[in-house]
């Protein structure tokens, strides 16, 4: 059975070089409700050097819920353009339609109420609560799980949810009592996991914590966190188009599949022994000339599309068009598609 770790030596050290060594992140500077709940959402699944520029898009455009509540959905989806997980945005949107309806555009300070808020989960409403009410509430993200099973040497994954609920009672017990050091504390395990206690080659010798680490102790690093066994991805043969038209290039909906209800270049799955042109004949396009074709890949949390990008000039498209210009200033459109564009440059 493994020895409990006593997490309450944990705060005094990790507090002490979180504040000599934190980042100076632009979500950090004035941490209200809105501004932390914003930053929590995107840098879900995004590095943080990537969400900086987001982030202050974003607030410029949209500087508070009512902004958010209210924003179009076409300028909306292009603020977010490159952060991908698209329903992040949209959960958003519908959290801040019901902060104004419900709570008057403030926040409740409630963890379960917050939890209750679309796209809001145990990890973003305890961020929200500590960093930016001060209350003494853990947020448990990668970083933390990371942190937390080398210092203990825990062996269970992480994607047991029985193992959140028991680091957020070990952590929970152990939390300054209110205000800014239970912001400080919240973010400081954030940091260590970021800067120090990486997934791979964590810088130790560096770690406030390296005393009272058992994976270090032991050079366990690399055996923890235990991780959930990785599922094969998916791959899908996809023919993207660039139909270019006097009048512009095509953009439509997307359907069905992943990215539903998103903008696209024109695409579909390619079955065995189809064609591209096949698809263009499907979509009532015969007369056209191909100018150029690439080929590339994206991934997906658990699809990979082969795509073939084909760029081909018709005088009439099935589909609406628009101008270069506004795709680019107003026109949202996922990563896997944009990139087609490039043939655009390299031709």
């Amino acid at each position: 059975m493994m020895k409990e770790f006593d997490f309450k030596r944990i705060p005094a050290p990790l507090l002490l070089w979180y504040n000599t060594h934190k980042r100076d992140l632009p979500w950090r500077e004035n941490p209200t409700p809105y501004r932390v709940w914003v930053s929590e959402i995107m840098l879900q699944q995004t590095r943080v050097e990537a969400v900086k520029e987001y982030f202050a898009r974003f607030i410029t455009e949209l500087p508070d819920v009512f902004a958010l509540a209210v924003c179009e959905e076409e300028k909306l989806l292009k603020l977010w353009e490159g952060l991908g997980y698209y329903s992040r945005v949209r959960n958003l949107q519908k959290a801040a339609k019901v902060l104004v309806s419900v709570y008057g555009g403030e926040f409740p300070r409630d963890l379960a109420a917050l939890k209750d808020l679309p796209g809001i989960g145990s990890y973003t409403a305890g961020a929200i609560a500590s960093i930016a009410f001060g209350l003494p509430t853990p947020a448990v993200d990668g970083n933390v799980f990371r942190v937390a099973a080398r210092l203990e040497e825990n062996p269970t994954c992480i994607a047991d949810p029985k193992y959140r609920q028991y680091l957020e009672e070990r952590l929970s017990a152990v939390y300054p009592k209110s205000g800014e050091a239970c912001s400080a504390f919240t973010q400081s395990l954030f940091e260590l996991g970021a800067l120090l206690c990486k997934p791979q080659n964590p810088d130790c010798a560096q770690c406030p914590l390296q005393d009272l680490c058992r994976a270090r102790r032991n050079g366990t690093q690399a055996l923890f966190p235990v991780m959930p066994e990785k599922k094969a991805k998916r791959q899908e043969r996809v023919a993207v188009f660039l139909i270019e038209t006097p009048e512009g290039f095509c953009i439509r909906r997307r359907e069905e599949g992943v990215l539903r209800g998103m903008n696209e270049l024109p695409s579909a799955l390619l079955q065995d022994g189809e064609t591209p042109e096949e698809l263009l004949n499907e979509w009532g396009m015969y007369a056209f000339k191909e100018v150029a074709r690439k080929k590339y890949a994206h991934i997906f949390t658990h699809i990979r599309w082969d795509i073939t990008c084909v760029w081909v000039r018709a005088e009439s498209a099935p589909f609406d068009t628009y101008s270069l210009e506004e795709i680019e200033d107003s026109i949202s459109l996922p990563t896997a598609f944009k990139q087609c564009l490039g043939i655009l440059k390299e031709v």
